[in-house]
């Protein structure tokens, strides 16, 4: 049987549901979710193979309308530079919603050579399943699309069907990545997310936009995998709120990411985090890229 291989970009606006959806696609946690919009910010590649099909999952920064900061001028470009070469995009939406940025992402993708399969998530959510078929129709007429299918990635409702659509797309070829290889990041990387996922979760709306984590030690020492994190604020009033009362958030943020880290690394965690102020870090382009977001140069 001849093997197919090639790659998929999920893209949409914030907060939408693309890292929950990699995440189920591929069959195990590699992007971080949450419900604090722009959670995700680099691309991040989830690869699934099954049986003669190996599917390139490019999981990216919402694309949102924001020019603003170094940040978001990086999210977006990352975004864009996500697409332009991939067998197929899934242009996510967030059920019956449909705003300005979606609108805008539309016409992103109206430019692209690759096909697009529009995916409208989070259906389990819609308090009336009456507007589900009408909404559907005036997408039809509104995205330029191949196809469109509406799924609940939290509840992996219709991913099956979403999966034949995928692979049908996917080009005979060899694979790109070893069989068992499901992620193109390293260690530290997910390390990283790992952390940044517990401080967006623990945080909710008190959460500093301009907060980043940097891995500073990840070595293995008698079968214990010790991993040092350095979270970045801005202000010292961010940093007072991340490190709570008596040290009291800081430390269930590590308790959390302890857990997550232990299930990835198959490994016993002990983990450190500091947290250090660094005024301006995200609008200065040299900080960006020493932080790893090196996609600025591309």
């Amino acid at each position: 049987m001849t093997s197919r291989c090639g790659y998929v970009a999920i893209v949409g606006r914030p907060n939408v549901g693309k890292s929950t959806l990699l995440n189920h696609l591929v069959g195990q946690k590699l992007s971080i979710t949450s419900r604090k919009p722009q959670t995700t910010r680099h691309n991040l590649l989830g690869i699934r193979t099954e049986s003669e099909c190996q599917v390139i999952f490019v999981d990216t920064p919402g694309l949102h309308l924001g020019q603003d900061k170094a940040l978001n001028r990086y999210m977006n470009k990352s975004a864009a530079n996500a697409f332009k070469d991939v067998d197929l995009i899934l242009f996510v939406i967030d059920r019956t919603a449909w705003t300005d940025e979606d609108e805008w992402v539309a016409q992103q993708l109206a430019a692209s050579s690759s096909p697009v399969v529009l995916v409208v998530n989070k259906i389990d959510k819609l308090e009336n399943k009456q507007d589900l078929l009408p909404t559907l129709q005036k997408l039809q007429d509104q995205v330029v699309c191949e196809e469109l299918i509406p799924i609940s990635a939290l509840r992996n409702d219709n991913l099956d069907r979403l999966n034949e659509i995928i692979e049908a797309h996917m080009p005979e070829g060899d694979f790109f990545f070893p069989e068992d290889q499901i992620t193109d990041r390293s260690s530290r990387f997910l390390a990283a997310e790992i952390v940044r996922e517990k401080i967006t979760r623990q945080l909710g709306d008190e959460l500093p936009y301009q907060m980043t984590v940097e891995i500073e030690e990840f070595r293995f020492e008698e079968a214990i995998l010790h991993i040092s994190a350095l979270i970045l604020v801005e202000r010292q009033g961010q940093k007072k709120i991340l490190i709570g009362n008596k040290g009291e958030r800081i430390k269930a943020i590590g308790q959390q990411a302890r857990v997550d880290m232990e299930t990835l690394f198959d490994a016993k965690v002990m983990l450190n985090l500091w947290v250090k102020v660094k005024s301006g870090w995200s609008d200065d382009e040299r900080a960006l890229r020493s932080l790893g977001f090196n996609e600025l140069d591309k």
